[in-house]
């Protein structure tokens, strides 16, 4: 199906769900303690699983015995695994491990989302050899689409797959190929994969021939769209009524002033840019292509390839610190969501990932670094035209869901990089409060009414919420320790409406 029509799909509730007043119990003290709560099982059952890791079972058990919120304890034995146990195509071809990543409620591997939902598994490989070659067949896997076609985001398994975007997208739609909007992000997120799993588990096994040929695309992707040499050879446009959708200027974009950045003709949440200069995605092409380069020089002993990796980086960074930034009257420097060379900027920040909230998160950026913070400020304030405050939470949300809606992934970034307890817990509280009583994030929900909400099978956001749970767990379990009346009655059965899933 298509992505659109789960977007326009909004899970209306027929009744509320029950609050568990008696949830806590007062004692001789006068304090209150939390009675034995036991939640619906949601996950999927055993036999269901895609691919079962003892290092993921084991961190489960370990964080559920050790923090007293069973909430959201049971919300991290949901959400956690829900990459391997739904969306995890795993084999061997020609004695090599291949891993299919489906997004979850759309069959087709995004380039970004399959690196960020195997992304939090990989300090557990060191313990799981199988989860180690499961991650191997996600890099081997995103080698064969990448040189298939780099401006594609989103793939088949099948390679004669035809699209059904065939039908409306006036571009070059090769077989195999699902869906193919630019988005810098996308080249971005396989390097940063295969880097984290060759610092963690030392193992060069997946960096052979096929993938310095991708990687070989990736540069000269980055290259075309810097357009020092005109407009390069992608376009794209759609027959749709959906503007974001929608590409101008023959599917080139808005023109922009070549100065170093990189055009990324779709943001990450595959909605077109106003102004094709992305800023977070350029801070993470920026940082990815230093990745890159330190991989060529120790794996290869290429130091032509990694000078030319470098020198991409230099110039996307010294055209970042040239004309990234603005001068807000109310939070002083700060960076723009979009620029185009000319001078025009756009004020904005999304839901999705890269976005200014989350820069710190990939690395691209210190997060106490000056001009990031004010950007926080910004983008947490109600001058963000998508930051949306309602009666059951607050958060950055997406043309892409429209209005009023808040994203899940948005309050997780917050609370990833933030330092701040008060604020941490915060977040942890709104996720908490707004998982519609269903146990899983969502890509998005009403600011008012949580259970309206898009997308019922959303991996990303689910295995991004474990990360979350963990690393509270390791750097302030106490957060995590802090009970309140539960937001879905123990003991009801999970809510069965239209929009959800039960796992």
């Amino acid at each position: 199906m298509q992505r659109r029509k789960f977007i326009e799909q909004a899970a209306l509730a027929g009744a509320a769900l029950t609050v568990a007043n008696s949830a806590a119990a007062q004692t001789a003290a006068g304090t209150t303690q939390p009675q034995q709560q036991t939640f619906p099982v949601v996950r999927y059952a055993t036999g269901r699983r895609k691919f079962k890791s003892v290092a993921v079972e084991s961190t489960i058990d370990q964080v559920k015995q050790n923090i007293k919120n069973k909430e959201l304890a049971w919300m991290f034995e949901n959400c956690f695994p829900n990459t391997l146990d739904t969306t995890v195509d795993y084999t061997t071809i020609d004695g090599k491990p291949d891993t299919y990543v489906i997004t979850g409620d759309i069959d087709a591997m995004w380039l970004r989302d399959s690196s960020a939902q195997v992304w939090p598994y990989i300090p557990l490989t060191k313990n799981d050899k199988e989860l180690k070659r499961l991650i191997e067949g996600v890099i081997r896997r995103q080698n064969k689409f990448i040189i298939l076609d780099p401006y594609a985001n989103a793939f088949f398994k099948d390679p004669k797959k035809v699209s059904e975007w065939k039908e409306t997208d006036i571009t070059d739609m090769k077989p195999g190929v699902h869906e193919r909007k630019w988005e810098v992000d996308s080249l971005c997120y396989p390097i940063r994969l295969a880097y984290a799993y060759w610092k963690t588990t030392g193992d060069t096994a997946p960096f052979d021939s096929l993938w310095k040929d991708a990687m070989v695309a990736v540069v000269k992707t980055f290259k075309e769209q810097q357009r020092f040499q005109g407009a390069g050879p992608y376009k794209f446009q759609r027959k749709t009524f959906w503007a974001t959708d929608g590409v101008p200027i023959g599917g080139y974009g808005y023109p922009v002033k070549p100065n170093g950045l990189i055009c990324s003709i779709f943001r990450p949440s595959d909605d077109a840019t106003i102004y094709p200069y992305l800023i977070p995605s350029n801070f993470f092409a920026a940082s990815e292509l230093v990745h890159l380069a330190e991989m060529w020089e120790a794996i290869f002993k290429d130091a032509e390839k990694a000078k030319e990796a470098r020198d991409l980086s230099r110039d996307v960074f010294t055209a970042l610190r040239n004309y990234a930034t603005i001068v807000h009257p109310q939070f002083g420097k700060m960076y723009a969501y979009e620029i185009n060379g000319y001078g025009s900027y756009n004020l904005m920040d999304d839901g999705n990932v890269p976005s200014l909230l989350a820069m710190p998160y990939l690395g691209s950026v210190f997060q106490s670094d000056l001009v990031y913070q004010n950007t926080r400020k910004y983008v947490l304030s109600e001058e963000n035209p998508f930051f949306f405050k309602g009666k059951a939470a607050e958060g950055v949300g997406s043309p892409h869901t429209l209005m009023n809606k808040i994203w899940p992934m948005a309050i997780i970034m917050r609370g990833m990089t933030s330092s701040d307890p008060k604020e941490i817990a915060s977040c942890l509280e709104m996720l908490r409060t707004t998982h519609a009583g269903t146990g899983f994030m969502h890509e998005s929900f009403d600011k008012d009414a949580p259970i309206d909400f898009t997308r019922k099978w959303f991996a990303w956001a689910n295995t991004l919420f474990g990360e979350f749970i963990l690393k509270v767990y390791k750097e302030n379990k106490a957060l995590l320790d802090y009970v309140k009346p539960a937001a879905v009655s123990p003991s009801a059965s999970p809510v069965k409406r239209k929009g959800i899933f039960n796992f």
